[in-house]
């Protein structure tokens, strides 16, 4: 089963930032640590950086991991069952992932627009919020698509 072209390259556009964001990361971590074990340097707000860059990179894996059907599938109850009734289950559940990515997507936009109104920032950094809620938002109506897009598909998994 495959997804359009159109979906696929902007997921792993998707991956590939996350993984240049957690690399960044890493090293910001060994920065840190290693200015704080010598005594040399504090990276102030240090965790608040890592908290965004982590709840961003996650959002960022969701599309990627959607289009390769990489989630957790729990088949405990389904194993015996044949392989018509999996088919329907595992569409009618992508369907539901689809319906609650696209909900958490859209709530992170309005999240996003409530805290851009609002001016809030970080406490340490001030750093604004509304950029981690709309950085959130678009890979994760990116895997709604996706997922939307697969649980419709009609053909088997193979």
């Amino acid at each position: 089963m495959r997804v359009h072209p159109a979906l696929a390259w902007p997921a792993r556009a998707c991956a590939l930032l996350a993984g240049l964001l957690l690399t960044a990361l890493a090293a910001l971590t060994c920065v840190s640590v290693v200015g704080r074990a010598t005594g040399l340097w504090v990276l102030v707000g240090d965790f608040e950086l890592t908290a965004l860059a982590a709840g961003a990179s996650i959002a960022l894996f969701m599309p990627w991991c959607q289009l390769q059907r990489g989630h957790l599938f729990v088949d405990f109850f389904t194993a015996r069952a044949g392989s018509r009734l999996r088919h329907r289950l595992d569409q009618a559940g992508t369907l539901v992932l689809a319906a609650v990515l696209g909900l958490l997507a859209w709530r992170s936009g309005l999240g996003a627009w409530a805290a851009w109104q609002s001016r809030t920032g970080t406490m340490i950094l001030d750093f604004p919020e509304w950029i981690a809620h709309a950085a959130i938002a678009p890979p994760l109506g990116l895997a709604a698509v996706i997922a939307g897009v697969q649980g419709l598909q009609r053909e088997a998994r193979g």
